[in-house]
């Protein structure tokens, strides 16, 4: 798959249309492989904002996309679904590009989730039901589940297309309406979905995606006062100011924040498993990921194996291109990540942990020396309390960290600021359940990584998060429970 990197202009989508920015500013997007310019983006200003959150508002005070019935509305979400997946070259090309992920497992796993993401809240909206309390004094009590109003849906720039339908199809399907923005790093993908709802006969105002820095564009939405939820995933800190912005308006939130996840492996652990599993949640879209089982704790008795095994698979993942197909790993997104990540590795010095491979650029070649590359960065650290052990990263670096008992292991496990989730393997079905039941984070994994049913809650403990999402949980947070008392005589 060849991308073309001709510079796309990419406008704001505010009330059906793209515009330019109010004060003509654009900000330019680079390609992560390359740093060749691939985009100019309006930059959105606090008044361009506004304009987006008004529109919102009107859309859903006097549009008709809160009333209509919840068949209509949930057809024409299936309808956007379908133009997904009848796009998903384009826009796992985009996201490629953009992010600097591998464009084969895009096209492949990421597009069609974004599209699942869509049409299961579609669907799962049309059966919900409510709740009847029939009183013996004649009266009877029901249920409404009624839309909240306008959504502020904030999205990082490691999985943006696919993270923002995980907020926008609940959104919708609810029947609010959405101002997105998406992170300024990768905004490609996300800008088309306007243009997608609309074609999918979603009405003007419903969907408007604005770009630009956090500090400008993000503090100005989430402090509108149009805008009365906001869903945001990404790191704490930020986390920590958006609940700040919006507390004078009493703004509902939905937080998806950091992590530091536990990768367990115990030494009844099927190891042909284990290690590829383990492989894959370590350094997918090169570590880019909140759900990364970055700490992997290995009981003692077998960890000179598995220190050997995994070390061989993470040195064999093919570091490259996005666009070729042999790629498992593309570079880090941009300059000011590299040298976050990059820091860490002198941090590990410091500690004295012991590298065992990685820590340096990958060979490539002269078109891709520009690209903030690294190697899958393997260290051995027997003190859980370090730094490189209790701080986020989020990039291919992750610590193998001893253990001897079941105790111990939970110890170090729980012992973080983190909770969003782990992951145990072991063969032992009631140690299996003690592991999970003991570990304290939103989702445990086991002998498995990374698989989602929508149904489910999703979100974190401590640090991780506010609320969950998913299922029933995204819909409590994107609607109001509304009680209807009647009197029967």
């Amino acid at each position: 798959m060849n991308v073309k990197t001709e510079v796309k202009q990419i406008g704001l989508y505010i009330n059906g249309k793209y515009v330019p920015s109010s004060s003509h500013r654009t900000f330019e997007v680079k390609n992560p492989a390359t740093q060749g310019v691939i985009a100019l983006v309006s930059e959105a200003t606090e008044e361009d904002v506004n304009q987006a959150c008004l529109a919102a508002r009107e859309a859903f005070e006097n549009g008709p996309w809160r009333t209509m019935s919840v068949a209509e509305r949930c057809e024409k979400l299936r309808r956007m679904a379908e133009i997904i997946l009848e796009r998903k070259e384009e826009i796992a090309g985009l996201d490629a590009i953009d992010v600097g992920k591998p464009y084969h497992s895009t096209v492949q796993h990421e597009v069609p989730r974004a599209a699942h993401n869509i049409h299961f809240f579609a669907d799962f909206v049309q059966m919900q039901g409510g709740e009847t309390y029939p009183m013996e004094e004649n009266f009877v009590n029901y249920t409404r589940y009624e839309p909240v109003g306008v959504a502020a849906l904030i999205t990082p720039w490691n999985v943006p297309f696919m993270l923002t339908t995980w907020k926008l199809g609940p959104c919708l399907a609810a029947g609010n309406t959405a101002v997105i923005k998406p992170a300024e790093m990768t905004p490609l993908s996300v800008s088309l979905l306007g243009e997608i709802a609309k074609e999918a006969g979603i009405p003007d105002g419903v969907v408007n995606v604005v770009h630009g820095l956090g500090s400008v564009v993000g503090t100005a939405l989430t402090e509108h006062p149009a805008v009365d939820l906001v869903s945001f995933t990404g790191s704490t800190a930020t986390g920590k100011r958006i609940m700040k912005n919006g507390a004078d308006t009493l703004k509902k939130v939905s937080f998806e924040l950091g992590g530091k996840a536990a990768n367990i492996i115990f030494e009844d652990a099927d190891l042909d498993k284990a290690i590829p599993g383990s492989i894959h949640a370590a350094f997918m879209n090169s570590g880019q990921v909140c759900l990364a089982g970055s700490r992997i704790l290995v009981q003692r008795s077998i960890f000179a194996e598995f220190l050997e095994r995994f070390t061989k698979a993470a040195m064999e993942l093919k570091v490259g291109d996005p666009q070729n197909i042999d790629t498992k790993m593309g570079p880090l997104v941009s300059e000011q990540h590299y040298q976050k990540v990059t820091s860490y590795l002198e941090i590990a010095k410091e500690e004295k942990a012991k590298l065992i491979c990685g820590g340096k650029r990958p060979e490539l070649p002269e078109y891709l020396q520009k690209g903030y590359y690294l190697e899958p960065t393997v260290y051995v650290q027997e003190n859980p309390k370090s730094r490189i052990c209790q701080e986020e990263i989020f990039g291919p670096v992750v610590t193998l960290i001893p253990f001897d008992t079941e105790e111990e292991a939970i110890q170090i496990a729980n012992d973080t600021e983190y909770g969003l989730n782990g992951v145990v393997w072991t063969e032992n079905l009631q140690r299996a359940h003690r592991m999970s039941h003991s570990v304290r984070a939103g989702t445990i994994w086991v002998n498995c990584w990374f698989v989602r049913d929508l149904r489910a809650p999703f979100g974190g403990f401590k640090k991780s998060g506010v609320g969950r999402e998913g299922g029933h949980h995204s819909l409590e947070f994107f609607t109001e429970a509304k009680n209807i008392c009647i009197a029967l005589k």
